[in-house]
């Protein structure tokens, strides 16, 4: 399947605290803002096609490489944390291993591999929000591109993946059924639950709310323990928004801070509009074991009423545990 090819992409801007005065954009302006590098909503077939082509693209990139090495580095390190005996790994989260080129494993000891193979099996669930319109925004796109390739890597079945963004086109739906994830038919706002499945959220440029929301749903060690979060940097958001805001409004991201461990993803001019201020996250016993007893006693549900310019999209219907929400 051939596509047309990638435009040209964007340098992003270094980090900067932002100031009271310089607030965030709601996510629909932020979808506004994507208008430049827009195109014709196109059929199911052609959108296919570009999402094939833009994985080629992908595959042959040195970002592609690198950002396995990143995430393979972070799982493995959320495995060990797990303190699980070696023989028990595949049943707990499957298997993860290094699955090197002959040349490759030719190569000193102690060398990294410059591309990393993640083997999974079905025990890993995946959940992804927020990726946006893919048939007509190239960032958005390729972000869904990482994802399926990402899926073929650690070899999570498609039918284990949970997709969702109030911005998805009836088209747009068709096509992730034809991919085979599954298309969650209500906004959760990102209130889901692992309920003991280890799971891996892919949220690439979510609102600060929805990353807030997820945490509240799992706050305790159990749950938390068993979760990666692949999205936005919580320690960027500690740089740029102000200490009383992020304690106001997002109370368990401020909590958290004390109990994660982050990686930023590699930066390339070719994906620095789609991976920029990424993270992966995960959260090791050991430190949410030290976090006080306080900390976790706090469960009060995220309410943004005095939260001016929030980045999430609410769900109108007023009850996001309705179908399909808070279950794997």
């Amino acid at each position: 399947m051939a596509a047309a090819a990638l435009e040209p992409w964007r340098v992003a801007a270094p980090r900067r605290r932002r100031s009271a005065a310089r607030r965030p954009r709601p996510r629909e302006a932020a979808a506004a803002a994507r208008a430049p590098e827009a195109e014709p909503e196109a059929d199911g077939a052609v959108v296919l096609r570009r999402i094939q082509e833009a994985g080629k693209d992908l595959l042959i990139s040195d970002f592609w490489s690198s950002a396995l090495e990143t995430i393979n580095t972070c799982l493995t390190k959320h495995l060990e944390q797990l303190k699980a005996p070696v023989g028990t790994l595949s049943e707990a989260l499957g298997n993860l291993h290094l699955d090197a080129s002959p040349e490759e494993s030719a190569a000193a000891p102690g060398t990294i591999p410059r591309e990393t193979l993640l083997a999974g099996t079905s025990h890993w669930k995946c959940v992804c929000y927020g990726i946006g319109n893919f048939s007509t925004c190239v960032t958005a796109r390729n972000q869904l591109t990482f994802l399926l390739l990402f899926l073929e890597k650690c070899q999570i079945p498609r039918s284990h993946c949970w997709v969702y963004d109030p911005l998805f086109s009836q088209l747009e739906i068709a096509v992730l059924n034809t991919l085979g994830v599954i298309v969650l038919s209500e906004n959760e706002e990102g209130k889901r639950a692992v309920r003991g499945e280890h799971t891996i959220f892919y949220m690439p440029h979510c609102g600060t709310a929805l990353y807030n929301n997820l945490l509240w749903s799992n706050w305790s060690a159990g749950a938390l323990s068993k979760m990666v979060i692949i999205g936005n940097s919580f320690r960027g958001l500690e740089d740029r928004l102000l200490t009383r805001i992020l304690q106001k409004n997002y109370a368990y991201i401020s909590k958290i801070l004390q109990g994660l461990e982050e990686q930023e993803f590699p930066q390339t001019s070719q994906y620095s509009d789609m991976f920029n201020d990424t993270s992966v996250h995960w959260f090791p016993v050991q430190k949410l074991s030290q976090l006080s007893a306080h900390t976790w006693a706090f469960l009060e549900e995220p309410d943004y009423r005095d939260c001016e310019d929030l980045e999430i999209i609410r769900n109108k219907t007023g009850d996001p545990s309705a179908t399909d929400s808070n279950s794997l």
